[in-house]
């Protein structure tokens, strides 16, 4: 099996996501690089997500494109992550990305962990 890119995204990525990791990639200045978003054991509600650069396409990577965005997420994390959406926002708590994700039963307070 090959790396394909689906129609549908596992993921979903906000104008607001997508134009900050856009500008992100853009400042490490390695075209061949995407978000690569991950779902592991482990965190103090049973799952965490992982976000990080990747330039490497795995067999299984369902591979979409959001804007000027490559994401990439692996089958066992697409599994966790179908219908959920990366955010971004900025403001007076600070800013940082966030997943609303509809698979998860419930999640800890810190947001990056899931059930």
């Amino acid at each position: 099996m090959t790396t394909t890119e689906q129609t549908q995204p596992v993921i979903a990525l906000s104008d607001a996501a997508t134009a900050k990791v856009a500008v992100l990639l853009a400042e490490e200045g390695d075209e061949g690089l995407g978000l690569r978003v991950a779902v592991r054991a482990g965190g103090c509600s049973g799952f965490s997500y992982e976000m990080f650069f990747d330039s490497e396409s795995n067999p299984d990577d369902r591979v979409t494109t959001s804007g000027t965005v490559t994401v990439r997420v692996d089958s066992e994390s697409a599994e966790h992550l179908l219908g959920a959406t990366l955010n971004y926002s900025d403001g007076l708590e600070g800013a940082g990305f966030s997943i609303d994700n509809p698979n998860a039963q419930r999640s800890c307070g810190c947001g990056q962990s899931f059930s």
